[in-house]
């Protein structure tokens, strides 16, 4: 036996043989990333490597294709040389000043210990940089074809990095060697499982369930619709405040994000605090309800919802909230109610990362070309709805370094399992789309920006106006957010008529959103004086640590601070309303 271990050992290779792959997987790099540039020159768009469903096309092709590409390639070309020339024969580590960054794709000690290693991180940080800031030096191209090409960049750049190479990671090396291969069977076992379910593993399966250890804040299924069911909470205070909130989730994800695990829900912490709580749970779109479309959202969804929470409760109005794609939703839902006389039906309105002006709406709004729309189309046509994974691939493309490839390093590389995470296995859980619904969405308000121009949307034949709406208003940005970027969300103070309050939450698109006050996270700053701009807002803004959660509640008791009495028809059930189910309810479980 010991014989057969020790020229089992003898078989793996030599530490200076593993150096002699990592330099020779190094200029592999190097020849991808000049395939890249070589590909500018041959009258390509892109090389094959590219987003899903993404290109020029449309307008943006009048302009000069062939300037674009021989500017670009010449440009990069030399920021290639000094790749292939660092990685000739490398003996020691650069030396010279070096920006410090943080990044967690080079955490480990050995990116920097080793010589090799460091030469490899540098020369990609370097090549990167002037990849990309090539983007911004290349002339005679206009604002849209250049946003498309950074992301594009920024997307290569990204899959590049030498920490997603097995030979050109040192951790990776490091596991290698002491499993003996293993950690590489694992991961191609993990590979070959996402590939069959068709999506990448982001949290450690099985270790959350929903209505066990997520979305577990008591309550009932109260009404259910083709479109919706309607979930009351099950008050926790003697006294609740008298006007009830219901909440408008976006369809696109499912309503949890905002009833995570008990110590993170937005839905329990509100309820703690004396308010009257509906949730809308969207149905996860199927035959039956493909054909939906605006008119349905605002008028079947969310004008019946709060017309039901008024007759079931006996108030006058709600306090609604809309979330992300549903708060776009809100607005136009105001501006018809406006328009048809029943604005005072909503005493206020929140919105939550929310955009209802798209001149400036970020990334996401370079996946509405033609080609994007071609494939929306090819992907929908027999059943006529969209399976939410695409989406949840676009979403995770916009950040692919944290959302992909750190997955792809430690699931197929390390072959570990990651670890369990609440908020991903949400990311993970998609819900179907309604595909006319969809494409109109991103051609009516994406492309068109209709929803921010007088009378050229209409809801069931009724011109709307959002710059018309008078309700008071709390607008809520997120400072990182890469979905709707804070600079969007900002234009709903140049629209909206009535009295606004505007604050800019610390982190993204769903951490600046999900942060309790006991965790102790982030920031949030404040301006009480007017602004024009997000820029004017933040010059003389005031911080404040922790969560934005007890100002918007402050915001709110402004608005209407009257209490009733928690019972009656403000116990799930108890009232006009039978309870149908235990919340989640169903429509949330359905896949």
């Amino acid at each position: 036996m010991a014989e057969e271990t020790n020229t089992a050992g003898a078989a793996m290779p030599t530490l200076e043989e593993w150096q002699h792959w990592t330099l020779v997987m190094g200029r592999a790099q190097q020849m991808l990333m000049e395939f890249w540039a070589d590909s500018l020159k041959k009258d390509q768009p892109f090389p094959s490597w590219s987003p899903p469903a993404f290109g020029f096309g449309g307008d943006s092709a009048s302009s000069d294709p062939m300037a674009l590409m021989t500017a670009g390639a010449q440009a990069w070309a030399k920021g290639l040389e000094t790749w292939g020339k660092m990685l000739g024969g490398v003996t020691a580590a650069p030396t010279g000043d070096e920006k410090e960054r943080k990044d967690r794709r080079f955490a480990a000690p050995e990116w920097r210990e080793n010589p090799i290693f460091d030469t490899i991180r540098q020369t990609y940080l370097r090549v990167s940089d002037q990849l990309l800031g090539t983007v911004d030096e290349i002339e005679n191209i206009d604002p849209e074809m250049r946003e498309k090409l950074r992301f594009a960049t920024r997307s290569f750049v990204d899959a590049m990095s030498p920490s997603n190479f097995a030979l050109t990671n040192p951790q990776v090396l490091k596991k290698t060697l002491e499993s003996r291969g293993e950690n590489l069977l694992k991961g191609l076992a993990n590979m070959l499982k996402d590939i069959a379910s068709g999506q990448l593993t982001q949290t450690k399966a099985g270790a959350f369930e929903v209505g066990r250890n997520l979305a577990t804040t008591p309550g009932k299924v109260v009404k259910q619709t083709p479109l919706y069911q309607l979930i009351q909470y099950t008050p926790t205070t003697d006294d609740v405040l008298k006007t009830p909130v219901v909440i408008f989730p976006p369809w696109i994800n499912r309503f949890y994000i905002l009833d995570l695990t008990p110590e993170k829900s937005f839905v329990k912490w509100c309820v703690d605090q004396g308010i009257s709580l509906f949730m809308v749970s969207w149905k996860s779109a199927d035959e039956s309800i493909a054909d939906t479309g605006l008119d349905d959202y605002v008028l079947n969804g969310q004008v019946d919802a709060i017309e039901t929470i008024r007759d079931a409760l006996g108030v006058e109005s709600v306090h609604a909230i809309g979330y992300c794609v549903a708060g776009t939703t809100l607005a136009a839902t105001l501006a018809y109610l406006h328009a048809r006389g029943e604005a005072d039906k909503v005493k206020s309105a929140t919105f939550f990362t929310a955009q209802v002006d798209f001149s400036e709406a970020g990334d996401l709004k370079l996946f509405t070309g033609p080609e994007t729309m071609g494939l929306l189309d090819e992907l929908t046509k027999e059943k006529g709805y969209l399976d939410g994974r695409y989406m949840a691939a676009t979403f995770n493309l916009l950040r692919g370094r944290d959302l992909i490839w750190s997955y792809v390093v430690n699931n197929y590389l390390m072959g570990d399992e990651p670890a369990p995470f609440d908020l991903l296995h949400w990311n993970s859980d998609t819900t179907n789309l309604p595909a006319g619904w969809h494409r109109d969405y991103l051609d009516t308000l994406y492309k068109g920006n209709k929803l921010a121009a007088k009378g050229e949307l209409k809801v069931r034949g009724t011109p709307i106006d959002i710059d018309a709406v008078m309700t008071p208003t709390y607008v809520q940005a997120g400072r990182e957010d890469h979905i709707a970027p804070p600079q969007s969300v900002w234009k709903i103070m140049n629209h909206f008529a009535g009295s606004k309050r505007f604050v800019l939450a610390g982190s993204g698109h769903i951490a600046g959103v999900v942060n309790p006050p006991a965790a102790q996270k982030y920031q949030y700053w404040t301006n009480a004086k007017p602004a024009a701009t997000l820029g004017a807002f933040v010059e003389e803004a005031e911080e404040h640590k922790g969560s934005w959660w007890p100002d918007w509640l402050d915001w709110l008791k402004s608005v209407d601070q009257a209490t009733v009495k928690a019972d009656g028809a403000r116990i799930p059930g108890k009232g006009k309303l039978k309870a149908i189910e235990d919340a989640p309810g169903s429509y949330v479980k359905a896949r």
